[in-house]
């Protein structure tokens, strides 16, 4: 893979990941209310999911992808309901007043596995790998080299991405006022109802 290729294709990523998605909507919410260091777990399996996502678009099980429409539809709605269901409990908590980054409430299983079911759950992922690495893959060298340079480029994107949106979200609750500080529950929730809305835009069948 030329240097010329591998630039294109990093700048391909950038601009796809420029605009916020359900997980980094998840991990401004998760620094939020649980500190940075802590919200790094959500990004562990975010990134997680997503590499497992990449496995399968390459050793080509896109057809049952394709054939598991049903499935994706299920997984998708469920993930919706879950982070829902999480933003809703914070913003209607009575302890709302007590989150911010010293909170250390959320266990560190519970929070990898909020961003890997986060990531697990975007219908068209697996779909988006398939076509994407193909366009900057040369037939005529290793594939598995080749995939290994795209797989560890998107996802080192990806964290740095997620440790961004992160690491912003948790200084700007340290630099509010203690007035402002009861509200943060409430921001924190927002966040996760907007990472569920837009899981829920995302289509399965469509492009499958």
């Amino acid at each position: 893979m030329g240097t010329e290729i591998w630039l294109l294709y990093v700048s391909t990523v950038f601009i796809l990941m420029s605009t916020p998605g359900p997980s980094q909507l998840l991990m401004l919410s998760n620094s939020v209310s649980n500190g940075f260091q802590r919200s790094l777990f959500t990004a562990a399996g975010d990134l997680s999911a997503n590499f497992l996502q990449m496995i399968v678009a390459s050793i080509g099980l896109v057809s049952i992808v394709h054939q598991s429409s049903e499935f994706f539809i299920v997984a998708k709605w469920a993930g919706v309901a879950y982070l829902s269901y999480l933003g809703l409990r914070l913003i209607f908590s009575k302890s709302g007043s007590h989150v911010g980054v010293a909170n250390q409430g959320r266990s560190k299983n519970s929070l990898f596995w909020q961003g890997f079911i986060t990531s697990a759950a975007n219908p068209k992922a697996v779909i988006f790998f398939a076509a994407l690495f193909p366009q900057f893959i040369n037939p005529s060298e290793p594939l598995l080299y080749q995939f290994a340079i795209l797989s560890a480029t998107y996802l080192i994107m990806d964290a740095v991405f997620l440790f961004s949106y992160g690491k912003s979200a948790e200084w700007v609750s340290t630099q509010l006022k203690s007035s402002a500080r009861q509200y943060l529950g409430k921001v924190s929730g927002s966040f996760l109802i907007g990472a569920a809305l837009l899981l829920g835009l995302k289509e399965v069948d469509a492009n499958l």
